[in-house]
């Protein structure tokens, strides 16, 4: 088997207008939720829809593009990869987010 690879591919509708930071440093990063749906039937063969909800995270000129481009409710596709970081919350505990670190954002669908 060959070496597996940290890899993300992602089909789905922005989930709420992008937040864009300019950093100090002149770089841009963009935070933005993505809903992907699945579809399937049930016991009963009835039709059923799923929805999972991903956070992205776009920096540099992948951040430009979500700011330019990726508005609520756009479809587009993300190949990215999982990171997972740590906060503490204000009381002291500690949380952990996984995220979805954007490398290319293509806009689908119709303008």
């Amino acid at each position: 088997m060959g070496i597996i690879k940290n890899n993300v591919q992602l089909i789905g509708n922005v989930g709420q207008e992008p937040t864009v930071t300019n950093l100090e440093n002149g770089k841009k990063v963009a935070r933005f939720s993505l809903a992907t749906n699945v579809f399937f039937k049930n016991s009963k063969g009835e039709k059923q829809k799923e929805t999972n909800w991903h956070y992205i995270v776009a920096w540099g000129k992948t951040a430009e593009i979500v700011e330019k481009y990726a508005s609520k409710g756009k479809e587009i596709a993300v190949t990215g990869k999982l990171k997972t970081r740590s906060f503490s919350t204000d009381d002291g505990i500690q949380r952990f987010v996984t995220e979805v670190e954007a490398r290319e954002i293509l806009l689908m669908g119709s303008k």
